[in-house]
C-alpha cells in the first residue's frame, strides 16, 4: 500500500506534515483536503480552516498562532505563523511513573575498558588539554609529532589536542572563568582518556594551579602539566610533551575490552540542522532507545535549553520531584532574561537551515526536540558541564549550539553522542564516539559516509519508531564496544572541542 502524502501526529492537529512536494491542486484524500500553493516537503498543510489569531496544533500541541485566515489545505510557514506568549501547564510530576527496569539477568552488556578506578570507557585516547587559546598551537604540534610512534600501540585510538579560544582576556573568579575549569576538567578526568597533558602558556587568566585547586585534580603519572613559558618556548616544550605522552603509551596499550553492564554507557543527546521530519522520525526513534537504555541501568542527557523551551512543561510533568521540575524552568527563565539582555530573542531559533526544511517556530522545534529523551522519568537536572552522577534520564543545561552542547555533555561523562539531523550535520566529537541518525532516506542516500542509520524508514512506512529505536540502541552497544562511526572512519572530531563562553571577553 502507497505511503500517505501527508503525516498527521495527532487526531487533534490542525496540521500535517508533507512526504513529499505537494504541487497546488494535490488531493490528501486520506483528509479530504486539496494543497492551494505549493507546500515544500517537510513543510505542513492545514487539515481545517484556522482563524487569524487561532493557535495552530502540532503534536497535539500549540506551535504558534495564525496572523491571517488560514483556509483548509494552506502551506503553513513563516509567513502566516507568529509566536505569542501563553500560559504551560508546568503540573511538576504528574506524569511520573516507576520505571519498568529489566531484570538484573536480562540486562545487556557491552565490551567496554574498564579503567583501575572501576570507571567504563568505550575508547582508550590520550588528551592534551590546553589552559588557554595561546598553547592551542603548541598541543597541535604535539600531536602531529607523536604520529610516529603510535603504530607500535594498536590499543590505543590516537592522540587528541583539546583547543579553544578562551581561557583568558576573562576574570580570575566568577561564573565564566568557573565553567570553563569544571570543562575543561571534565574532560581531564573522562574514562576515555588513558593519559592527559594539561597545556598552558604561563600567563593566561586560567592558570594551571588555579584549575587543579578549583576542581581537585590530582597531577601524577597520568595526568602531567606543564607551560609553555616555564619550559622556555615552543619547541623545547612541543619535544618535552611529546617525551610526556610516549611515556604514557605503554600504559595505555594495555587496555583492553571486557563484558560490562549497558549500565556504563551514558548518551548526550544531540540534534542538528533539523527538519519537519525531525520530530516525527529521529527523534523519536532515539527516544526509544533512550527508553531501552534507562531499562537496562545506563544514562542519557537531553540538552539544548533554547531548544526545549515551549515544550518544558513535557519535561516537568515527568520529573520525579517538584525540585527537579523548577530547576528546569529555573533555566528557561535564565535564558529568557539572557537573550533579553543580549537584544535577542529565544524564536531567533530556529536557523535558516531548520526554516528551509520545515520548521517555523522554536516551539515546534522544541516538541520535536524533547522526543530525544524518551518516556522516562526526568530524575536530574544539571549545570553545564557539571558530572552527570545519577543513573537514567536527565536533563544538562547547555546552549543549542551543537558543538557546545556536546562539549558540555562529555565534561559531564556521556561517553557516546547521538546525532540526529534533517539536514545533515557531520559532527565527530573525540574521545566520545558521534552516531549520526537521519530523519529522512533521501537525506541519508545523499550523505551515506556520515550518516549511521537511515530514521526515514518510519516516515516511508517501512518501520516503525519502536523497531527503529531498537535498531539505534544496538548500535550503541556495538558502538560501545569499539565498532567505528562513520565520523570515526572519516577522521573527525578533532576540532569540535567548544567549551561555552560566557561573560564579556575584556
Amino acid at each position: 500500500m502507497q505511503a500517505p502524502l501527508a503525516i498527521r501526529l495527532h487526531p487533534n492537529d490542525t496540521v500535517a506534515v508533507a512526504r513529499a512536494d505537494l504541487l497546488p491542486g494535490t488531493t490528501l484524500a486520506e483528509f479530504g483536503v486539496t494543497a492551494a500553493g505549493h507546500v515544500p516537503r517537510g513543510h505542513k498543510i492545514t487539515l481545517k480552516p484556522v482563524k487569524a489569531g487561532d493557535a495552530v496544533r502540532k503534536y497535539d500541541q500549540i506551535i504558534g498562532f495564525a496572523n491571517a485566515d488560514l483556509p483548509a489545505g494552506t502551506h503553513v510557514h513563516t509567513h502566516n505563523l507568529e509566536m505569542k506568549s501563553f500560559e504551560r501547564d508546568y503540573a511538576f510530576g504528574a506524569e511520573a511513573r516507576p520505571t519498568d527496569m529489566f531484570p538484573e539477568a536480562e540486562r545487556a552488556t557491552f565490551q567496554g575498558i574498564v579503567r583501575p578506578d572501576g570507571r567504563v570507557a568505550t575508547r582508550n585516547f590520550l588528551g592534551i588539554v590546553s589552559t588557554v587559546n595561546c598553547s592551542a598551537t603548541a598541543a597541535k604540534l604535539i600531536v602531529q609529532k607523536i604520529q610516529p610512534y603510535l603504530a607500535e600501540f594498536p590499543n590505543v585510538d590516537g592522540v587528541v589536542a583539546l583547543t579553544h579560544a578562551t581561557g583568558c582576556g576573562m576574570a580570575s573568579e566568577g561564573e565564566p572563568i568557573d565553567v570553563l575549569r569544571r570543562t575543561l576538567a571534565g574532560f581531564a578526568r573522562h574514562p576515555n582518556f588513558a593519559g592527559v597533558l594539561i597545556l598552558g602558556l604561563g600567563c593566561e587568566s586560567n592558570q594551571i594551579g588555579g584549575m587543579i585547586a578549583a576542581e581537585k585534580l590530582t597531577v601524577g603519572p597520568k595526568l602531567r602539566t606543564m607551560t609553555i613559558q616555564d619550559e622556555g618556548g615552543t619547541a623545547v616544550t612541543v619535544k618535552r610533551g611529546v617525551d610526556m605522552l610516549r611515556e604514557m603509551l605503554p600504559e595505555a596499550n594495555e587496555a583492553k575490552r571486557q563484558t560490562v553492564p549497558a549500565s556504563h554507557i551514558c548518551i548526550g543527546l544531540q540534534c542538528g540542522g533539523s527538519d519537519g521530519y525531525s520530530g516525527i522520525t529521529a527523534n523519536p526513534a532515539l527516544g526509544a532507545a533512550v527508553d531501552l537504555l534507562v531499562r537496562h541501568g545506563g544514562s542519557a542527557i537531553l540538552s539544548e535549553t533554547p531548544e526545549i523551551y515551549g515544550a518544558e512543561h513535557l519535561l516537568t510533568r515527568r520529573a520525579v520531584s517538584r525540585t527537579v521540575g523548577e530547576k528546569i524552568v529555573e533555566r528557561i527563565k535564565w535564558w529568557e532574561e539572557y537573550t533579553a539582555r543580549n537584544k535577542g530573542e529565544m524564536n531567533n531559533n530556529p536557523s535558516p537551515g531548520n526554516k528551509a526544511g520545515g520548521l517555523t517556530t522554536i516551539l515546534e522545534k522544541s516538541l520535536g526536540a524533547v522526543a530525544k529523551g524518551g518516556t522516562t522519568n526526568l530524575v536530574e537536572v544539571y549545570q553545564y558541564a557539571e558530572p552527570v552522577t545519577a543513573k537514567g534520564f536527565v536533563y544538562m543545561d547547555t546552549p543549542g549550539y551543537d558543538p557546545v552542547s556536546a562539549t558540555g555533555q562529555v565534561a559531564g561523562g556521556a561517553n557516546m553522542i547521538c546525532f540526529t539531523t534533517g539536514r545533515g550535520s557531520v559532527f565527530g566529537c573525540k574521545p566520545s564516539p558521534s552516531l549520526k541518525l537521519a530523519t529522512n532516506t533521501p537525506l541519508y542516500r545523499k550523505m551515506t559516509d556520515d550518516m549511521d542509520i537511515n530514521c526515514g524508514e518510519i516516515a516511508d512506512g517501512e518501520k516503525s519508531i519502536q523497531a527503529v529505536g531498537r535498531e539505534i540502541f544496538e548500535l550503541v552497544l556495538r558502538t560501545a564496544s569499539g565498532e567505528k562511526t562513520k565520523s570515526e572512519l572519516l577522521g573527525m572530531g578533532d576540532e569540535e572541542f567548544t567549551p561555552w563562553v560566557m561573560g564579556a571577553t575584556m
